[in-house]
């Protein structure tokens, strides 16, 4: 039923994410130094945002850059117009296009895009996870892809200490493998996951809409997407929750079960 919707409106916002690329510059979002923002988020969040309005009037909306509108309504659509803005902004192609939906707290339909590469890849509850039509899957135990593992971390000068810890559990999930690390931070990590070329991604500084689309693509081609610590995402409420700083650990069922058992050991409750 919306997995239509999501593929057409991200290959319209993948056109516009194309015209801007490399003609951009980006700047720091004021009182977040990790966050850059480009005329471009704002234009493919303007349009995703009135295709969703035209389509869906009484469903509620999340986006990164433009708030929030409250529609009192069990259906909740979370867009980040350009997930890996930074990547975006230095001219490379690791970036994506996220949509999400939500009803009440569960996700049920979403899809990213990765206009460089001409990728859309779509998923809706029960229905599997696509790429440019065509199924994928993670990774199966064994496989090469399953061996890849990326780690987004955003370090804060304030907190010193919570990067060097972070840095510390990288190294232990890394050698509990071992894996190898690759990260771009983005939307380009999570359908690595997802196609299962790579086993994980985690990060432990994310929001909701880096969260929503991610979840229901990963999981609906078999693998988990949780709270970096293994527990459920809570999206309850999800229009309160935008400042709500969220977690994850998306990945193959196997890595799942490996690295949680690697990050209870080196973080005991």
């Amino acid at each position: 039923m919306y997995r239509e919707f999501v593929e057409h409106a991200l290959g319209l916002a993948s056109e516009v994410a194309l015209d801007k690329f490399g003609h951009v510059s980006g700047r720091v979002k004021e009182g977040d130094p990790h966050q850059v923002l480009t005329e471009a988020d704002s234009a493919i969040g303007k349009l995703l945002l009135g295709l969703v309005r035209e389509e869906f009037p009484r469903h509620s909306l999340i986006d990164e850059e433009a708030g929030v509108l409250d529609n009192n309504s069990r259906y909740t659509w979370v867009i980040d117009p350009i997930d890996g803005t930074s990547n975006f902004a230095a001219g490379l192609p690791q970036y994506g296009i996220m949509i999400g939906l939500l009803e009440d707290a569960t996700p049920i339909a979403g899809g990213i895009a990765l206009p460089a590469f001409r990728e859309i890849y779509s998923a809706e509850k029960g229905e599997g996870t696509t790429c440019n039509g065509v199924p994928v899957r993670v990774a199966a135990g064994g496989e090469l892809g399953g061996r890849m593992l990326c780690y987004g971390i955003d370090a804060d000068p304030d907190r010193p200490e919570v990067a060097r810890a972070e840095c510390e559990l990288l190294a232990e999930l890394l050698l509990a493998g071992p894996y190898k690390l690759r990260s771009s931070n983005s939307a380009f990590d999570v359908v690595m996951v997802a196609s299962g070329r790579y086993g994980a991604f985690l990060n432990r500084t994310s929001k909701i809409w880096d969260n929503v689309a991610p979840h229901i693509v990963v999981e609906e081609a078999g693998g988990r997407w949780t709270a970096f610590d293994g527990s459920l995402i809570d999206y309850s409420s999800p229009v309160h929750q935008a400042t709500r700083n969220f977690t994850h650990c998306g990945a193959s069922q196997a890595v799942f079960q490996h690295i949680q058992a690697v990050i209870h050991q080196a973080q005991p409750a």
